[in-house]
């Protein structure tokens, strides 16, 4: 990561060339008229079209105008490299949580509750699993939940899976057994469990509808300020949202204050007219360094909005009211916002969402949604 000196320059420097843009666009624009403009559009708007429709009628041409034609999607290759690079550097630089132990752990629950099991499961990684877990504990800010989890988790297997049949299997249990005990501070029940024995929620469907009828998308809060420990709170129960493979490759970083707020805000487009009436503004961040390949490399955007959803609900019910913000993929916003949060390349902002306690007279747009006879498509028949 850059110096502060170093950021903090580079921001000013982007900011300035965002101030010309913008003044240039004016500018040009003042010297047409309103159907000049209309025009000028629309005629764009075809040589796109005819574009893509040349570009996109085979894979290395489609290949040939991004790689040199259009530089929309050069911020997320190299989002991507950086991040399988920062994976590998992590193994050895823990912090606080591992996308390794997370990932491998949850691949050994799923065996565990396989019908039928099999005997001998997990032997390619195993070793793997048992030498991380092992490397974790010499790091004093890990999180004991995390570890605790694994513990049982690893109890669990090594207590099922057939001893003597796999080398590898039999050496990652010596392994473990090997281990030093080391007093948990978390003792909380972390291991596998059947459907019979899960948390029953006293929720009725007529119920939950009206909760998802309540949230709606709101622009205008009172100028109350917003305690993070309601958030934090919310997010304790939103997280209980489906991750892949359990790595939760998220973050929210809180901006509180409607000034400090207003000015990430206003990055996103769609914004003009109400940022400045957002009493405090979260930033969901992906974390592309949980994956060591490119194929998961969207799995930050499906992971990140299942939690988000979830957190708009629980916050919606502790009092406070959301609206989730576009962040458009556009490059000298990327690079504003990488300043302004001090974000590593690898981390991508997914979003936006305004957080506060709604204006009773403020006006909420209707919205109206789809239903199931346009969202639902019946599959009579696969070969």
């Amino acid at each position: 990561m850059p110096t502060n000196e170093n950021a903090a320059e580079t921001f000013k420097r982007n900011k300035a060339r965002w101030r010309n843009l913008v003044f240039m666009r004016k500018l040009l624009v003042s010297l047409f008229s309103e159907q000049q403009k209309v025009s000028i559009k629309q005629k764009l708007e075809t040589v796109s079209a005819a574009f893509s429709y040349f570009f996109a009628s085979h894979r290395w041409l489609a290949s040939f105008y991004y790689f040199l034609l259009s530089s929309q999607f050069h911020r997320e290759h190299l989002a991507i490299l950086k991040g399988r690079s920062a994976y590998r550097q992590k193994l050895n630089q823990v912090v606080n949580s591992s996308a390794l132990l997370r990932r491998n752990i949850h691949r050994l629950e799923k065996g565990l509750i396989m019908q039928p099991r099999r005997p001998v499961f997990a032997s390619d990684y195993i070793g793997e699993t048992v030498h991380h877990y092992a490397d974790l504990h010499r790091y004093p800010d890990f999180d004991q939940a995390e570890l605790n989890w694994a513990f049982q988790v690893l109890t669990c297997y090594f207590s099922v899976v057939s001893d003597g049949r796999n080398k590898l299997v039999d050496l990652a249990r010596q392994q473990f057994i090997n281990l030093p005990v080391v007093a948990a501070k978390d003792t909380t029940q972390a291991s596998p469990y059947t459907k019979r024995e899960a948390v029953r929620a006293e929720v009725s469907f007529a119920s939950l509808s009206k909760l998802f009828r309540q949230r709606r998308s709101v622009r205008w809060f009172l100028p109350t300020a917003v305690d993070v420990t309601i958030i934090r709170q919310a997010v304790n129960i939103a997280n209980q949202a489906p991750s892949a493979c359990n790595r939760q490759p998220f973050r929210f970083d809180v901006i509180n204050g409607s000034k400090n707020a207003a000015k990430i805000a206003s990055l996103a487009m769609g914004t003009t007219g109400f940022a400045e009436n957002i009493p405090c503004l979260l930033v969901v961040v992906g974390d592309l360094s949980c994956y060591p390949a490119e194929r998961d490399r969207h799995v930050i955007y499906i992971d990140s909005s299942l939690a988000t959803m979830q957190l708009m609900l629980a916050l919606e019910t502790l009092g406070l009211s959301t609206c989730p913000i576009n962040w458009p993929d556009i490059e000298f916003r990327e690079k504003l916002m990488q300043q302004k949060l001090e974000l590593e390349i690898y981390e991508r902002p997914v979003m936006l969402l305004a957080v506060g306690y709604a204006d009773p007279d403020g006006g909420i747009a209707y919205s109206q949604k789809k239903d199931d006879q346009l969202l639902v498509r019946e599959i009579q028949h696969v070969d």
